[in-house]
């Protein structure tokens, strides 16, 4: 996937992009070109016997950008079988919101695709959803984590803990966050109930392979997790101000929370509970195209848009 993501790369994505996201047949072409490659097939039959329908008085291409398949005779576009499937809002927007919700490490707010696209906030709220949606990772096929495993867990959003309470999470309204970070590789968070040690165990055989070494901090809630992976499991001590000893530390998966806050802080300023998963959807996948260039991570999404769809009540 790298190699063909690297062509890509070098054939011009990051080029194409600015006259996609002005202009609309640059755009439909640009999405086409990610889906299809140099070989168009029908979305309903598969077949590759299909052609471009053209307007019968001027010759250029039919102004709704239809394909027809001269197998099942269906009409379709582009836009069939994504998460932008039956949109109305033009693919010049699609085309820009895709390349900044890919580009920007702390987010792009629908207020900003709002001004810069000049459509409303609903539409761009509702853009980005379906965005985010797209970049939601396939679990029951994902791999599963590897080698040395951070873990780790932090509370977002809602008001300041009151001032008195020790307890992890008593007192406040936040929202507990699970991560877990293959050293070197990819990340995985969700929202969770509570960050007892019941909840978050549960949450790491979900995603870490039994053969990795787990690391943790001090919390008690890690407990006994060892006995479960084959690597074991380390722990560093934050409370006696221990933060790396050796390989031992969580300081990747800290890091990662440092990105999700500021970016909650300084571009969504609030985002409520019952949406934060799809947040980390799209902060999880910029933190695993870490090592790809703007161009691929574009194209990776776009193309992870295949065979999606949220309507519009799931999207709100």
């Amino acid at each position: 996937m790298k190699k063909s993501l690297h062509n890509l790369s070098k054939s011009g994505t990051v080029a194409e992009i600015p006259l996609a996201c002005s202009d609309e047949l640059a755009a439909v072409e640009f999405f086409e070109k990610q889906r299809w490659g140099s070989s168009p097939c029908c979305v309903k039959c598969g077949s590759v016997e299909v052609y471009k329908m053209a307007d019968a008085k001027t010759g250029e291409r039919n102004s709704r950008y239809l394909w027809r398949c001269r197998d099942c005779k269906e009409q379709y576009t582009v836009r069939i079988g994504t998460v932008y499937e039956e949109s109305r809002l033009a693919m010049r927007h699609w085309a820009y919101a895709f390349w900044r919700a890919c580009t920007s490490k702390k987010g792009v707010s629908a207020l900003e695709i709002k001004r810069h696209c000049q459509i409303s906030y609903k539409s761009a709220l509702f853009l980005l959803n379906r965005i985010r949606y797209a970049m939601a990772p396939d679990l029951p096929t994902a791999p599963p984590l590897t080698g040395i495993v951070e873990v780790d867990e932090t509370y977002v959003g809602g008001k300041p803990r009151y001032k008195g309470h020790n307890k992890r999470g008593r007192g406040t309204s936040k929202t507990p966050v699970f991560a877990a970070v293959e050293r070197g590789g990819s990340i995985r968070r969700h929202v969770v109930a509570d960050v007892t040690g019941k909840t978050l165990k549960a949450a790491i055989s979900q995603v870490v392979d039994p053969r990795a070494r787990i690391m943790s901090d001090e919390n008690p809630s890690y407990n006994g997790i060892g006995k479960t992976f084959a690597g074991g499991h380390d722990t560093v001590c934050h409370s006696a101000k221990e933060y790396a000893r050796g390989d031992v530390n969580t300081n990747t998966a800290e890091s990662s929370f440092a990105l999700v806050k500021r970016g909650i802080i300084g571009t969504y300023h609030n985002v409520s509970k019952a949406y934060l998963y799809r947040y980390l959807w799209q902060f999880d996948f910029v933190w695993n195209g870490r090592k790809l260039n703007d161009g691929e991570r574009t194209v990776l999404a776009v193309k992870a848009a295949e065979g999606k769809r949220l309507m519009y009540r799931a999207a709100q």
